[in-house]
């Protein structure tokens, strides 16, 4: 009667992705009725108050597990895959398709909104634009120098996570190098991944709540009427989105890898929830990672070095905005930039994904950079500085699955990948709790 009892109960239990989806709902609902209701003690103590703490906490608990959860598992995946060359073999080909897939994501963004043609009679009424400034765009060859960092302990406490690769894949490579020696260092260092696993199946207890909050605020703050002034703009991009989230990248899956990408999408959800909700790359490697090894069957290995290595460099969604949102303000300001004008958007877009942290609101500093550099006025932000909020979860939900395409892709084509994982849809689910090691019993 107990088996029985507990085998229903099992089955009654709403897994952890439903509840987060139910939450992310009720928050919208939440914050909606707030932002109409206008009442000064919700939006001092509910909104900007208990709202506001309880989602900065969720994501500074989720920040907490990026550093050491990314060096220990990269120690253990360039151990494990143990030859060097298949190690360089991995890097080259996650580089030239995350460079691929941020070109095309941001061609694809200029010629949709070409069609379209969003921008075209806007009346700039009532916009401040005072206090708006240009980022500074970096040079080729600084963004790669400064991928070798001077003090790894700052790179490490700073979250400098293209620094904190470098050096760990050297750290990994010196581990090799020494052979047999390495062994207890490389058993330590398997212990302390799982040690971070477990921690972040601890923090995702408490996802339901951190992403309840963090979509009630932002919808308290925001509203939906800010999108009626700048209709055009976010219906071009949200559908450049989701034209390269089920076009290109389901088609780069299909035809590069082989699998099936309804089967990957349903397997990504968590992943994508957590990145619509904290609006960061970084924020969602944990649970990227978890997606990617434990649903999908990504070889530990390979996913260790692929997922923050995408998180720190791939940026489709960032460069999409960037693309819809310069020809959005050329048309609100009537200046034609012509061919050579977007290829330089193109290029400075794949540039800037390099040298910029996937940290949320990143996505309109970039944007001052391709501004600047095609002589936009960099006051045509404020425009779209309402709604970018909203936007920037979405398209960072299209940046992590970017990064989870381009780690199964690699995966694939170097045998890393475990097909029957891959095909069981109950692979890897999270329904409940942790349990503590007594509870077995």
């Amino acid at each position: 009667m107990t088996d029985q009892h507990t085998a229903k109960t099992s089955k009654k239990k709403m897994s952890l992705t439903a509840q987060i989806m139910v939450a992310m709902g009720v928050g919208i609902i939440v914050g909606v009725i707030f932002n109409t209701i206008q009442s000064d003690f919700i939006n001092t103590h509910i909104v900007a108050g208990f709202f506001a703490m309880v989602g900065k906490m969720f994501v500074n608990a989720l920040k907490m597990l990026v550093v050491p959860l990314v060096f220990f598992s990269l120690i253990g995946g360039v151990t494990g895959i143990g030859d060097i060359r298949v190690l360089g073999r991995v890097g080259g080909k996650s580089f030239a398709l995350y460079l691929f897939t941020t070109a095309c994501a941001i061609a694809m963004a200029i010629v949709l909104a070409q069609l379209i043609g969003p921008g075209a009679g806007f009346v700039m009424e009532g916009i401040d634009t005072s206090g708006v400034s240009a980022g500074e765009a970096p040079a080729v060859w600084d963004v790669f120098a400064n991928i070798v960092p001077t003090n790894p302990i700052a790179a490490f406490a700073n979250g400098e996570m293209l620094q904190v690769i470098f050096y760990t894949v050297i750290l990994g490579v010196a581990v090799l190098m020494l052979g047999d020696e390495s062994k207890p260092f490389i058993a330590a260092a398997t212990y302390m991944n799982e040690v971070m696993m477990k921690i972040v199946s601890i923090v995702m207890l408490f996802a339901p709540y951190g992403v309840f909050c963090l979509i009630a605020k932002t919808f308290a703050e925001q509203g939906l009427g800010l999108f009626l002034p700048v209709l055009g703009y976010v219906i071009t991009l949200v559908l450049a989105l989701m034209i390269h989230l089920f076009g290109t990248l389901s088609l780069m899956l299909k035809v590069l890898g082989g699998l099936n990408p309804i089967i990957f999408m349903k397997k990504m959800r968590p992943a994508q929830v957590f990145a619509f909700s904290t609006a960061s790359s970084n924020a969602t490697i944990p649970v990227t990672y978890r997606s990617v090894t434990e649903r999908v069957g990504v070889d530990k290995g390979v996913a260790s070095f692929c997922i923050p290595f995408g998180a720190t460099i791939n940026m489709d969604g960032t460069a999409i905005m960037q693309g819809v949102a310069t020809v959005f303000l050329a048309n609100v300001y009537g200046i034609d930039l012509g061919l050579g004008g977007y290829i330089t958007v193109i290029g400075m877009a794949i540039l800037a994904s390099i040298g910029t942290a996937g940290v949320p609101g990143v996505g309109l500093v970039m944007l001052t950079m391709v501004l600047g550099q095609v002589g936009l006025p960099i006051e045509g932000i404020a425009i779209i500085l309402g709604v970018d909020r909203l936007m920037d979860m979405i398209r960072t939900a299209v940046n992590i699955t970017g990064d989870a395409v381009v780690t199964t892709i690699v995966a694939k084509g170097e045998g890393k990948i475990d097909m029957d994982v891959f095909n069981d849809p109950d692979a890897g689910v999270v329904d409940d709790a942790p349990h503590m090691p007594h509870a077995a019993a």
